[in-house]
Parts: C-alpha cells; sequence; structure tokens
C-alpha cells in the first residue's frame, strides 16, 4: 500500500513538473528575466539618449529588481547600435535605445544592415520633441511667413545651419511647404549650428530646444516657430508652425526602446507594461519634461504606425528634393 501511495505521489510530481515546464514554454515571460538585460545606447556617455537610458534604468531596477547594465556603442550617428542589436538573440535581454535619426532616417539615406520594422519590433516610445525654426537676433524677419519672404528676396543669403539629416530633412520639408530659399550649410552639433546662425555665417536653422532656449532668453537668437501641433512651455509665445500657416510642417524627433524581431510577444508585453510604466508614472516624466522631452510610454502597434508614417514622409521629402547624404 505504502508502495503504491509512493508510486502515485511521484507521478503526480512528475505530472506537476511537466505541466509546469509547458506553461513556461507556452508563457516565456513567467520566469522573464532572470539575468541582467543590456540596455545599448548608440550615444556616447552624457548624450541625451544616454541620460535617458540611465534615468530609465535605474527606476526600472528600483521597480521590478531587474538587473539592467546601460552598455554604449557611439557611432555613425547611432546606427552602430542598431546594427549590433538586430544581430542579437530575440529573447528580451538586449534592448536599443534607438532616436529618429537612426530608426527612420537611417535606413532611407544610408546603406545599413537592418530594416527597422523588420528587424526590430518596438517596445515603447520614451518621448518626442520638438524642433524650433529660429533666425539670430539681428535678421529682420519676426515671423515664419516674414523668413519665407526674406529668402525670396535675398536667395544669394538664405542658407540654413544643420548638423545631421533628422535637422536637414524638416528644413527641406519647411522649404517645400512654404517656398522657402535655402541652402544646408553642415554643422557638427546643434550647438555649433545655433553659433553659426549667432555669428552670421548662416541665416536659420531648424533645431531642438536644450541648446537654443537658452539663447532665446539670452536675446541672441528668436524662434519664430515650433514645429510641433502644442506651443513648448518653455517658450510659451512661439507660435505653432500651424498657427504661423504652414500646418504641413508638423514634425518632432523620438527616443524609444527596441528589441530584435522576433521577440516573443509576452516579453514583449512584459518589457513594454514596466518600461511605459516607468516613462509615465514615476519621477522620470518631470526629468524627461525638463529636458524638453514629452513623456510617451506609446505601445508596440502606436510606435510602430509612428515610424511607419514618418518613413513614408522622409522618403518623399528625399525624392521630391533630390536629396543627398554623405556616408
Amino acid at each position: 500500500m505504502a508502495n503504491r501511495w509512493g508510486l502515485r505521489a511521484s507521478l503526480g510530481l512528475v505530472a506537476l513538473a511537466l505541466s509546469a515546464g509547458i506553461a513556461s514554454a507556452q508563457d516565456p515571460a513567467a520566469s522573464f528575466p532572470n539575468k541582467p538585460i543590456r540596455m545599448v545606447v548608440g550615444f556616447a556617455a552624457g548624450g541625451g539618449n544616454d541620460i535617458f537610458a540611465r534615468l530609465i534604468s535605474s527606476e526600472l531596477q528600483k521597480r521590478t529588481g531587474w538587473t539592467v547594465v546601460v552598455e554604449n556603442k557611439p557611432g555613425a550617428g547611432g546606427r552602430l547600435s542598431a546594427e549590433q542589436v538586430a544581430r542579437e538573440p530575440a529573447d528580451g535581454y538586449t534592448i536599443l535605445v534607438g532616436a529618429s535619426g537612426a530608426m527612420v532616417i537611417g535606413p532611407l539615406i544610408f546603406k545599413t544592415e537592418y530594416d527597422t520594422l523588420k528587424s526590430f519590433t518596438p517596445v515603447t516610445m520614451i518621448g518626442d520633441f520638438p524642433l524650433f525654426l529660429a533666425v539670430g537676433a539681428d535678421n529682420p524677419a519676426k515671423s515664419v511667413k516674414d523668413l519665407v519672404a526674406w529668402t525670396k528676396a535675398n536667395a544669394d543669403k538664405a542658407n540654413y545651419a544643420t548638423s545631421s539629416p533628422a535637422f536637414t530633412l524638416p528644413s527641406e520639408l519647411f522649404k517645400m511647404k512654404s517656398g522657402a530659399n535655402g541652402t544646408a550649410i553642415p554643422y557638427k552639433s546643434s550647438a555649433e549650428s545655433i553659433l553659426g546662425v549667432i555669428s552670421g555665417n548662416a541665416a536659420m536653422t531648424v533645431v531642438d530646444p536644450p541648446p537654443l532656449v537658452p539663447q532665446v532668453k539670452g536675446g541672441k537668437m528668436r524662434a519664430l516657430a515650433v514645429l510641433s501641433k502644442d506651443r513648448f512651455p518653455d517658450l510659451p509665445d512661439v507660435p505653432t508652425m500651424t498657427e504661423s500657416g504652414f500646418p504641413d510642417v508638423n514634425v518632432s524627433l523620438f527616443s524609444g526602446f527596441f528589441v530584435p524581431a522576433g521577440t516573443p510577444k509576452p516579453i514583449v508585453d512584459k518589457l513594454h507594461k514596466e518600461l511605459s510604466a516607468v516613462i509615465t508614472e514615476t519621477d522620470v516624466t518631470g526629468k524627461l519634461r525638463g529636458m524638453a522631452v514629452r513623456p510617451k510610454g506609446s505601445g508596440t502597434e502606436e510606435f510602430s504606425k509612428i515610424i511607419a508614417d514618418e518613413q513614408k514622409l522622409w522618403a518623399d521629402v528625399i525624392k521630391a528634393g533630390n536629396l543627398k547624404f554623405g556616408k
């Protein structure tokens, strides 16, 4: 009798173990993560995307107890890191912090080893941030329409400062939709683009808020419009492009989290749940807003649609303008 009960107990334990194994196989997120997660950033330490990664990973570890290691792999505007992560196992243990330049624009103008929506699954957008059309304080233009008229009357002086394709394409979109003139003058950074305008070497620039706002408040630059649907809190008197009469010039840049394509959906869902909660429900929210970022925490489908829509927009601009970019 004892042996019979012992056999039944053993069989029961085997059944439980088998059912647990089947459940684990059916739900790969059940034991995820059971080792450190790598968060790969395509820019050097101290830059915006690196700051985002370290803020969010720190709060994620506090919230979940997970171990998250931030790894910087700078180069080629974030494309090197994207190529690396695209080759990693699709298991959720390697997350890419990807920005618009590498994830939307890069594959359109450079030969990359990845196709964003085929090589990756977007997990969640960290947030987006607006761009501004700005001129030097000495420029006579006080509005966007003034600037358009000025570029037409001064075609030989009409040029714009730009530090990357992420700023060149919005500038070209503005030209196409407004009829403004403007030749691109390349610079190495947004800060240098702004200095180029202040010095008079360039007439205008489309640029991100952090380096611009202090110069506007200091009286050295004039922001004519923000290229988004809402006004920017730090410069509340600056109208939107829609308010300025150019509703089709409504764009922004983003940063977000991506994992290699093929990562099991339960793991993607688990990552999205925790990352989006950190972005929208913790102190990270205020810190992002303090850096001119609008926190999002958007889902995979919404984020994927944003990427697809932006790729179509910029592909059309590149084709219409016959734009060429160096390596």
